[in-house]
């Protein structure tokens, strides 16, 4: 597989993104291939430099589109280790309103869990291994890629904290509540020996792509759409329900690993636009409207 395919499967595995979202994001990587005349994952600051300038013409939606798939796609050959240096500064920096992250609503959350913790009653390994990992993309808001390559050492064996090594080599700490300690015992006591993986494979840890489709098995069978559940939503999931609990901003940056509140700020117009829905369907004015 090529370096864009595999970025494609990360893009389906992590984020569940739509199959038009891959196919646009896999036409512009494409195209950007072409018109560099070289193999994409090669391209220096020079080459991203004139391949912008090319797109100076696009509509402000379809360049940002374009930027953005480029600018992911060589965040992750970083994160990756299939390049040292991200050479996307050099690219244009449309100014477009970012999209809301899909979140589920607490009730939907209850009832995955609900059923995800029904199925462990029987301690069938697989069963308790996905409620352990469930626990922790939603408990302590890992990223997929974060959550599969746990390894065993980054579980402690006293502190509520676990050891992540997030993007760019980044390490932090990060708090695993009670519940979460619960399902990782179970799941120790029943884990295969002699991997250094907490959730190990034949080949060596479980893989992002089989953690999506594990994630869209269970809400089918918890009567939920398996559209609206991947990884990448528990973590938004995580952030959002926090910040509506009264969360601090910082505190949130500090948990989720963003390297920029800018990106962590983002949650701030989720809870704005449910503030705004609350009003609109709560206030007594919105009533009076609807009995006229």
């Amino acid at each position: 597989m090529s370096a864009i395919d595999d970025f494609l499967a990360m893009l389906a595995a992590e984020r569940g993104a739509a199959r038009n979202t891959l196919l646009a994001y896999g036409r512009d990587l494409q195209q950007a291939e072409e018109m560099l005349g070289s193999e994409l994952a090669g391209a220096t600051p020079a080459q991203l430099s004139k391949l912008g300038q090319g797109w100076s013409s696009l509509a402000p939606s379809t360049l940002a589109r374009k930027v953005s798939a480029l600018r992911q796609f060589f965040g992750f050959l970083v994160d990756e280790g299939e390049r040292e240096d991200d050479p996307t500064h050099a690219l244009p920096r449309p100014v477009t309103r970012r999209p809301l992250p899909k979140i589920l609503t607490h009730e939907q959350v209850e009832t995955l869990f609900a059923r995800a913790e029904d199925e462990a009653t029987s301690d069938r390994p697989e069963a308790v291994r996905l409620l352990a990992m469930l626990e922790l993309l939603y408990g302590s808001g890992l990223r997929a890629t974060e959550l599969v390559s746990l390894p065993i050492s980054a579980v402690p064996r006293d502190e509520p904290f676990l050891t992540v090594t997030g993007k760019g080599g980044q390490a932090r700490l990060v708090p695993v509540s009670t519940r979460a300690k619960k399902a990782l015992a179970r799941w120790l006591a029943l884990r295969p020996t002699g991997s250094p993986h907490l959730f190990p494979s034949r080949t060596g840890h479980l893989s992002r792509i089989r953690l999506y489709q594990m994630l869209k098995e269970l809400a089918v069978r918890a009567d939920l759409p398996p559209e609206k559940l991947s990884p990448h939503v528990l973590r938004h999931a995580f952030a959002t329900h926090l910040l509506e609990g009264g969360a601090d901003l910082r505190a949130l940056q500090t948990l989720l690993g963003h390297a920029d509140i800018a990106t962590t700020q983002i949650y701030t117009h989720v809870d704005a636009a449910r503030l705004v829905k609350l009003v609109n369907e709560r206030h007594p004015l919105a009533h009076a409207r609807r009995s006229d």
